[in-house]
């Protein structure tokens, strides 16, 4: 895993970066803006990337609340590839955990991110691969948020989640509303569930999506208290 020179919390960071770990890449843009008080990466869902243009606004308004964020792909461009053709990477929920798990471990140990403590935004499937690797006990995430999401397969680690978690859903996607109920349900850590009124699932309606960048930037700014140094 790569390291960097010590960046003082007062001082802004923005760049790409390359998580790397046992032969695998994966590509991502690191902004850490001025005294930045928590660190969320972000999950993308099934077909996507980090340059999804509605986690990329959801990322901004969490930078203007101070909070440092991590857009990656899940996938490497070789698995990508790959994805479009066979269409099956995208929903290995298990492969996509153990990919932020990665980044994770790569965030916590990058001393640029290490005083930080870690959230994760998830949207679709993503959200599922959050859940999953948040009940990882050394990642030590802080807390968890669901865009439009699917956690109901994260099936058996949903009971597991310790990380408060805000579930966020549209109130016009109807079958993922169920879905959501279902796994909120199963949440036996602090937890809210909030549906956005008139909101489709990829929340493109007026103002739906500054809704979930709110609602994110306050649960995160609640969960999120920074890192004591490391000696």
């Amino acid at each position: 895993m790569s390291r960097s020179s010590p960046l003082q919390s007062s001082h802004p960071w923005r760049g790409e970066v390359r998580v790397e770990s046992n032969g695998l890449q994966l590509e991502g843009t690191l902004d850490i803006p001025a005294d930045a008080r928590g660190l969320v990466l972000f999950a993308h869902g099934s077909g996507s990337s980090r340059h999804s243009s509605r986690n990329r606004h959801v990322a901004g308004v969490l930078r203007d609340a101070r909070l440092g964020t991590f857009l990656f792909d899940l996938l490497t461009r070789q698995e990508e590839l790959w994805d479009t053709v066979v269409g099956n990477l995208r929903f290995d929920i298990a492969l996509l955990a153990t990919r932020l798990e990665i980044a994770t471990r790569w965030a916590i140990e990058d001393d640029r991110t290490a005083p930080l403590r870690i959230g994760y935004f998830g949207a679709s499937t993503g959200a599922a691969a959050a859940l999953i690797a948040a009940t990882t006990s050394e990642l030590d995430v802080g807390a968890v948020v669901s865009r439009g999401g699917r956690p109901d397969l994260a099936q058996e680690a949903l009971g597991k989640v310790r990380a408060p978690t805000l579930l966020i859903v549209g109130g016009a996607d109807e079958a993922v509303i169920k879905l959501n109920e279902q796994a909120y349900a199963r949440l036996v850590c602090v937890k809210r569930f909030e549906i956005v009124p008139g909101a489709t699932h990829l929340f493109e309606e007026p103002g739906a999506l500054d809704r979930v960048a709110a609602l994110a930037a306050s649960w995160f700014a609640e969960h999120l208290p920074r890192r004591e140094p490391r000696p």
